[in-house]
């Protein structure tokens, strides 16, 4: 019997029923069959040698796509956990999951010796004997009890866990390599011997199933690439990410610290101070320009507040909780309440708006230990936060103004970045049509700018769609920084209104926005982008003013003055070491002028004057030097 496949590209092709994904892959071509490595039948993913039953749409799913990528990743990873057992045997150690993640794989697995690098060594050996093997890896599908009493045999509580906390219906399948099963959805590649390339990167600790409450385990991280020279362009990234790596640098630098007095809770020191305070003063100036008025909210407020703007229903496990005259506060995991409360404050007329409000809020979320990441992830942090009252025929214009502050921004910085605009989640307050009006309105705007743009489905904030910014830094990596949010829902809940020409009251609409997003962890993503070697304007020493011999330190402090009433940040080595050594402590500190002072310099009134990336640049006056720095400093080159 015949039956009908639609392939990817609409082609409707007749087949057998029963051929299966391979078969169907070499009807179509020859190299198709070669590279196909699984199938997704009606959007179920399947393996290679799946029979095709009925009447579906068919995609062929290769290895140089970004599915097949993942299917080659996780077969490497129960290649990893076929190996771990060889070496350490059935009852030195348990199993417990091993996914995909972006850019690798990693397993998570129960044993008493604590893993080393040279371990990791040990395991990538055998897993290239397993490579060498070549053993097929075939699915089959169990009845629960024997799935149970299999992984009783092999002494594996983590994987019964797994069993017994899936649905009655689930169907469990049992993936075999060799003398391997594992428990697994699938799909896999057809063979251990197709995987070619492979890096086992580290080992961590990993509470069992993220739950701080189970047994710590060891995750062994890895990656894998169908081509060798691929696994050396990645592995050649993680050596430049790790050199960038903003918690090394910040440590370096002298940027911030970390305590455990507050985990998660970073300590600026006075030069990372320097940073922030220029990176707002640049956002505030730009805001000043575009009638922003700054504003400050408190840091706690009565639990009523969260409670009518929707924020407890929706993020009350990420807050903070305490009593206070024996009521319920929280620190504000938000600014937007605040802002409500302001712009309610008095009445307004159709006339003032739209109304512009920013503030640099610190907020607090809890995140949980194991998720706390340098900068990139704490649980308290400043938003550059602002929100605009306005009247529904305003929408369009102010987010295409929002949109070119961004775009002026990320600029200066910079950074490529692309937009989404993410949609009504599931969790969404507030009516569907005022939802499809909203959504409207944000596609409507990036549409007449002509802006490209992808959609995320579903991942809009609970009272609005949004336009989010992914910038993209030096090593290419993605960061969700700015953002748009389109809000009907607040106005609602906190019932604010303006006086509009009829005399009537109506509703404004409120966006939501924010540049940086989070500025701290902003400083962390610029950290890594510049590897540490700030632009000018931020640098937090501009200028480093180094004495060629003792004889020469009052005259670097006349310097020093000179530079600082010019409002150029410097620093002078006075210690009595060569210039060669401090040259090179300098460019440790990736200061981007070094300015070397000895006799010549001070008979002539100048210094000879050294640049970060461009070396000796001889002598100029002291004049010349403050009028270079200073057009440097204010070009934001």
């Amino acid at each position: 019997m015949e039956i009908k496949v639609t392939l990817q590209n609409g082609t409707i092709r007749e087949v057998l029923q029963g051929t299966t994904i391979k078969e169907a892959a070499g009807a179509i071509s020859t190299s198709l069959k070669k590279n196909a490595v699984a199938g997704i039948i009606d959007g179920r993913s399947v393996d290679l040698n799946q029979a095709i039953e009925h009447d579906c749409q068919l995609e062929i799913v290769t290895l140089d796509s970004k599915e097949g990528l993942k299917i080659y990743r996780h077969s490497t990873a129960h290649i990893m956990a076929q190996a771990i057992k060889r070496i350490y045997g059935d009852k030195g150690v348990q199993l417990g999951i091993g996914p995909v993640i972006e850019d690798g794989f990693y397993y998570d697995i129960d044993i008493e010796t604590p893993l080393s690098t040279d371990d990791l060594v040990a395991i990538e050996q055998e897993m290239a004997r397993i490579i060498q093997e070549n053993h097929p890896i075939v699915r089959r599908v169990v009845p629960r009890a024997e799935a149970i009493k299999l992984f009783e045999a092999m002494n594996e509580p983590l994987k019964l866990e797994l069993i017994r906390d899936l649905p009655e219906d689930t169907v469990l399948s049992i993936y075999d390599q060799g003398e391997f099963s594992d428990l697994c959805r699938g799909p896999h590649l057809p063979s251990t011997g197709l995987v070619k390339a492979f890096k086992l990167l580290n080992v961590a600790g990993a509470y069992w199933r993220g739950d701080s409450n189970n047994k710590m385990l060891q995750r062994i991280y890895g990656t894998a690439f169908p081509k060798k020279a691929q696994l050396e362009e990645h592995l050649l990234f993680l050596e430049e990410a790790k050199k960038r790596d903003h918690r090394k640098l910040g440590k370096e630098l002298e940027l911030f610290m970390f305590s455990e007095e507050a985990p998660g809770m970073p300590f600026y020191l006075p030069k990372g101070m320097t940073i922030r305070t220029e990176l707002e003063n640049f956002a505030r100036e730009l805001q000043r320009q575009r009638d922003y008025d700054e504003v400050r909210t408190p840091l706690m407020m009565n639990n009523r507040l969260w409670e009518q703007s929707g924020h407890w229903d929706h993020y009350k496990d990420n807050m903070y909780f305490t009593n206070v005259d024996e009521t319920k506060f929280a620190l504000k995991p938000m600014n937007c309440p605040g802002h409500m409360m302001i712009y309610k404050n008095n009445l307004h007329s159709y006339r003032e708006l739209p109304i512009r409000i920013a503030e640099f809020g610190q907020v607090h979320r809890h995140e949980f230990s194991g998720a706390l990441n340098g900068m990139m992830r704490v649980r308290t942090f400043c938003q550059d936060d602002a929100h605009l009252f306005v009247l529904p025929e305003q929408i369009e214009d102010e987010i295409s103004r929002v949109i070119s502050l961004i775009d002026h921004i990320y600029q200066v910085f910079g950074f490529e970045y692309k937009i989404e605009l993410s949609t009504r989640p599931a969790d969404y307050m507030g009516s569907e049509e005022l939802w499809d009006l909203a959504e409207q309105s944000l596609q409507s705007v990036l549409d007449n700018l002509g802006i490209e743009y992808r959609v995320n489905e579903g991942d809009g904030a609970f009272y609005g769609p949004k336009i989010d910014f992914h910038i993209l830094d030096a090593l290419k990596r993605s960061w969700q920084c700015g953002t748009i949010q389109l809000d009907w829902q607040m106005p609602e809940k906190f019932d604010l209104t303006y006086i509009g020409e009829d005399n009537l009251k109506h509703r404004p609409v409120v966006i939501h926005r924010a540049v940086y997003g989070s500025i701290d962890r902003f400083m962390g993503i610029i950290t890594e982008h510049y590897a540490g070697a700030f632009p000018l304007w931020l640098a937090p020493v501009q200028a480093k003013l180094l004495p060629v011999s003792e004889n020469y330190v009052d005259y670097a402090f006349q310097v020093k003055q000179s530079l600082e009433q010019a409002g150029i940040r410097v620093e002078v080595d006075i210690r009595n070491e060569k210039l060669g050594y401090k040259i090179r402590e300098a460019q440790l500190e990736k200061s981007p002028y070094m300015l070397v002072l000895g006799e010549n310099e001070k008979n002539s009134g100048s210094v000879s004057v050294r640049k970060r990336g461009e070396g000796d640049l001889g002598s100029k006056s002291i004049q010349e030097i403050i009028e270079q720095i200073s057009e440097e400093i204010v070009s934001k080159k």
